[in-house]
């Protein structure tokens, strides 16, 4: 799985209204994609959610490496850099993605953390995968997953949740303006894993 996270930081004077209006207009068009977990039209305003600008970005979860080939590749990310220009786009390699039992996706959460130098990969990466699943236990969240940037050695916490900033101290907020959520449904639940063990051990 890739997580993949870009945005446009837009003048203090844009009409926000517009891109309501374009999340609004063009969210439907992701609803059927293939190999797509979910994609979210996501906007910081300035003055809310700490945002001192304002900046519009779109967050995915894709099944596999193919599938944002054929993102990039099938005309699809024109309507992009036709209105915004061509952006960074940040990938990571999802260590884990689950569902929550929420389903009301109202804001969304990242959190960027350092791996230290001498940390143990390995635990670092369990401790992670652990700490995403309790998340996704957590009353109000629709999704959660986390990432590794292998160049740079961060770790990247995503969050969906119908739940008020507050839930994510320290986190970057966003709203959600429209999830597109074509196998949002397909991902795991948190104790889908511990099932399995012990259906195993059974």
């Amino acid at each position: 799985m890739i997580i993949a996270h870009y945005a446009h930081r837009l003048p203090a004077n844009y009409d926000i209204g517009i891109i309501r209006d374009r999340a609004k207009a063009r969210g439907g068009m992701w609803d059927a994609v293939p190999e797509l977990y979910f994609k979210g039209f996501l906007l910081r305003e300035r003055g809310r959610l700490g945002a001192v600008a304002n900046n519009y970005s779109s967050l995915y979860l894709w099944r596999a490496d193919d599938a944002v080939r054929d993102f990039l590749t099938s005309g699809r990310f024109d309507g992009v850099t036709d209105s915004f220009g061509r952006p960074q786009i940040e990938t990571r390699f999802a260590l884990d993605a689950r569902k929550g039992s929420a389903t009301d996706a109202r804001f969304a959460y990242t959190d960027e953390r350092d791996i230290p130098i001498d940390a143990d990969l390995t635990a670092t990466f369990a401790a992670e995968i652990e700490r995403n699943r309790a998340r996704a236990r957590e009353p109000g969240t629709v999704a959660a997953a986390v990432g590794v940037d292998t160049r740079n050695w961060k770790l990247t916490r995503v969050l969906l949740s119908e739940r008020s900033p507050d839930v994510a101290a320290h986190a970057t907020a966003y709203e959600i303006l429209y999830l597109a959520r074509p196998l949002l449904a397909t991902l795991p639940t948190a104790d889908a894993f511990e099932k399995r063990q012990k259906e195993r051990a059974a």
